[in-house]
């Protein structure tokens, strides 16, 4: 039997590292760095062998972003390519349909254009060295000869295999034999071999204007879905200004909305208004109780701004400032939880976070995403990949700033993170912990490990975490195991409602993975969640 239990030391290297959730995907990054690549051309060599091998988390059906330090002009860029409803999917044709709070997890109305292969494409031609057909060699390579599924992917993907039964009847690719492959058994996916020569060679034009974007259209114009051709024809990854927040000196930084690394940021701030250190050990109940009510302002905070800013207003100068901060923190009772809530926001998600650092000074922090476990469940025949159900996240409450129209990107739940020091500029290191609503909180537990408490970056990441599943008042509060049950009693008598988390459920606490650089000798740190099949690797 598997169990989470981590004895690892953090990896230290000098000209490059990956950290990811497989151990072949981050063998593709360090083959691109060793070929002469940077953190740009490593990171969609990884990306696209997570895409093999781990495909119920990712792929070319899904949607990415990224955060990119340039080591030559210590500048953090932000990449978005999360893609947008159909321009014939309103709000009133849902409604009339009788969708009235949610629509469907699985239903060709939740698939919003794939943006991954224009990110891909977009991150390249900013930041890259190598061309695309080198670039994603390995991730061919693996998909055409197979490779044996990693332990904890084989349990996911079992897991996933009655909704791809569900959705595909007639067959899957990924459900060879007509079951989940298990731990150690080869998968091979010639299809999806097929789809990445396709755009190696041909470009993004090649899935958007293409046989692949044909065959996505079909798939879910059979199914009664909405997307056209021209859907795809017009999608387009954008570069945006990054959204910050210092902390002990270190600014971090995050994608801006339409993804959720806003929460991270204003729970850090609020955070910040405390004395930590004086309440006691890290996972004592008095600090975990900040930890908790200051995430369940935030989530408060971003359910309602959290939304595509091309549609909606964002008033992102005061949602991040010290005064801000400040009257939020106000609204803690250092002895009872709140009610503060954000009602709606979804729990749980498949994503794939890593970071790759090179021999240039470039950090890449890169999160990609199917969203829910394969997505929609979708898999067009042919292309050997999932499409996202990321349109779920969509409100069907007009009123709301995260309302369906024709053309909107929804709230994300997929988010990067960055850190750089304050007093020069220089980088600290890439971070992120993947899955759904536990990222923003995963994101500010490892930056207090980091920067409160002086840990290590896989210490950092071993440490038990703490999840508040949603934004309603009765939200339960899950506790991973390691956290002391006095810890626990403690935190039920202040008003939170607890459940402890033990086993192989502790994946709920999400995947994250650090790699920090040493401004004094350059070296780099890294480390990776136990809670995942991955690893880092240096050279």
């Amino acid at each position: 039997m598997t169990e989470f239990i981590s004895r690892r030391s953090p990896v230290y290297a000098t000209r490059g590292m990956v950290a990811a959730s497989q151990p072949l995907a981050v063998q593709a990054g360090l083959a691109i760095l060793e070929r002469g690549g940077n953190a740009a051309d490593a990171a969609v060599a990884t990306a696209a062998a997570l895409g093999v091998t781990e495909p119920m988390s990712t792929g070319l059906g899904g949607d990415c972003f990224a955060l990119y330090f340039e080591g030559a002009s210590a500048a953090v860029s932000a990449l978005n390519s999360s893609g947008r409803s159909p321009a014939a999917l309103t709000l009133d044709r849902v409604l009339h349909e009788g969708y009235n709070h949610t629509l469907p997890l699985r239903h060709p109305y939740t698939v919003t254009v794939p943006g991954t292969c224009a990110g891909w494409f977009a991150l390249l031609e900013r930041f890259g060295s190598l061309d695309m057909p080198t670039v994603l060699g390995p991730a061919i390579r693996l998909a055409d000869e197979g490779f044996p599924v990693a332990p904890l992917t084989a349990r996911s993907w079992e897991v996933s295999a009655p909704g791809l039964m569900e959705c595909n009847p007639e067959s899957c690719v990924f459900l060879p034999g007509g079951r989940a492959p298990r731990a150690g058994e080869i998968f091979r996916n010639a299809a999806l071999a097929a789809s990445l020569r396709a755009i190696a060679e041909g470009g993004p034009d090649a899935f958007y204007r293409g046989p692949i974007g044909e065959a996505i259209v079909a798939a879910l114009q059979s199914r009664g879905g909405a997307m056209t051709p021209d859907d795809l024809a017009e999608h387009a990854a954008t570069w945006e200004a990054p959204i910050s927040a210092v902390y002990h000196g270190i600014r971090i930084h995050e994608c801006a909305p339409n993804g959720q690394g806003l929460a991270a940021l204003i729970a850090l701030n609020i955070l910040s208004c405390f004395d930590l250190a004086g309440l006691g050990a890290p996972l004592s109940a008095p600090r975990l109780h900040y930890e908790i009510e200051a995430m369940r302002l935030a989530l408060a905070d971003a359910r309602w701004h959290v939304a595509d800013p091309a549609f909606h207003s964002i008033p992102l100068t005061e949602l991040l400032s010290p005064a801000y901060a400040a009257e939020r923190a106000k609204r803690i009772d250092p002895h009872a939880a709140s009610h503060e809530h954000a009602p709606g926001l979804a729990a749980g998600a498949d994503t794939v976070y890593f970071t790759v650092a090179d021999s240039f000074g470039n950090i890449c922090s890169f999160v990609n995403s199917n969203s829910k476990p394969f997505g929609a469940g979708i898999v067009p025949p042919g292309l050997g990949f999932a499409l996202q159900n990321r349109g779920f996240f969509f409100s069907l409450d007009p009123a709301h700033p995260n309302a369906l129209a024709p053309r909107k990107r929804p709230y994300h739940t997929i988010i990067a993170g960055m850190a750089t020091r304050e007093s020069d500029g220089s980088a600290y290191g890439g971070f992120g912990v993947m899955g759904g609503l536990m990222q923003p909180q995963g994101h500010a537990q490892v930056v207090l490990a980091l920067l409160e408490d002086g840990l290590d970056p896989q210490s950092a990441l071993d440490r038990p975490r703490h999840y508040l599943q949603s934004g309603r008042p009765d939200s339960e509060v899950l506790l991973e195991e390691g956290i002391a049950a006095d810890t626990a009693a403690d935190l039920a008598a202040r008003g939170h409602r607890i459940r402890l988390v033990t086993g192989l459920e502790r994946v709920v606490f999400g995947r994250g993975q650090i790699i920090l650089r040493d401004p004094a000798t350059g070296a780099l740190c890294g480390g990776s969640d136990p809670r995942s099949d991955g690893c880092a690797m240096g050279f």
